[in-house]
């Protein structure tokens, strides 16, 4: 039964896992466009496959973990967000009051594991959490890591998981010089009662949605994508969006006894 209008054979879903289902959607020739949010590992095999057919891709993802605060209240938000962290509910994503759910599957799960165990070798401090939760889930608690170096996996990987990482700053211009050092830039998120501080960083952040005294507020008008590795293809939402699934094409005739000829 249609209710929107939209005929039989426009949207079908096709379930299956990434190296079957997927891998079949990639690479095949009559197939013209591919929109893929996931890793940049997987990115990159929806991409070999899209040029080993009939070259078609797009990929997009976000994944905010690293928090840089300005050291004159560093202390007071470490202790709020340990405080934050400890109280969040973890559990059945169905229940209400659940603020985090289970790992999609197990190698996701034991993935983040290993962050957080990189983390505490690279000689990262734990604030909180760190652990897996009961016997039964794919459970991880909430962690939080401080004293954290640029150079850390924790900081220049996409953990995918309940890990945040914190790292002081003293000036503006050092902010977006670490806040750029990534080579991720889907999305940031400014904190702010400073109008100038809020437009300085902005333009500087080298991402392609800033969020300004908010963070991940999406709407269907607003074109969401990334820079360097956060994005190929485009952007989703806005006209940006309609944009990908067209083909611009030129046609041309001559018009005769034109008097502007």
């Amino acid at each position: 039964m249609i209710y929107a209008g939209v005929p039989d054979g426009v949207l079908n879903v096709v379930p299956g896992f990434g190296p079957t289902a997927g891998a079949a959607v990639s690479s095949h020739m009559e197939i013209d466009k591919v929109s893929f949010t996931g890793s940049v590992e997987t990115g990159r095999e929806v991409m070999h496959a899209a040029a080993s057919s009939n070259l078609k891709a797009g990929e997009i993802c976000a994944a905010g973990s690293r928090v840089y605060v300005q050291e004159g209240i560093y202390d007071e938000l470490e202790k709020k967000l340990v405080e934050k962290a400890k109280a969040c509910v973890v559990g059945d994503p169905f229940d209400p009051k659940t603020n985090q759910g289970p790992q999609a599957d197990k190698n996701q799960f034991d993935k983040i594991l290993s962050y957080i165990e990189h983390g505490k070798k690279e000689g990262a401090t734990l604030l909180t959490g760190g652990k897996s939760i009961g016997t039964k889930g794919y459970f991880i608690e909430p962690t939080i890591f401080s004293h954290v170096k640029e150079e850390m996996r924790i900081t220049q990987d996409e953990i995918f998981g309940p890990v945040m990482t914190l790292m002081k700053f003293k000036t503006i211009e050092e902010a977006i010089k670490r806040g750029n050092n990534t080579r991720y830039g889907l999305a940031a998120g400014i904190v702010t009662k400073n109008i100038d501080t809020a437009n300085t960083m902005s333009r500087s952040i080298r991402a392609g949605i800033v969020w300004i005294n908010c963070y991940s507020i999406l709407e269907s008008d607003i074109p969401f994508g990334g820079y360097k590795m956060s994005g190929f293809g485009g952007k989703d939402l806005g006209l940006n969006a309609l944009h990908k699934y067209l083909q611009l094409k030129s046609v041309v005739t001559p018009i005769y006894n034109s008097p502007w000829h």
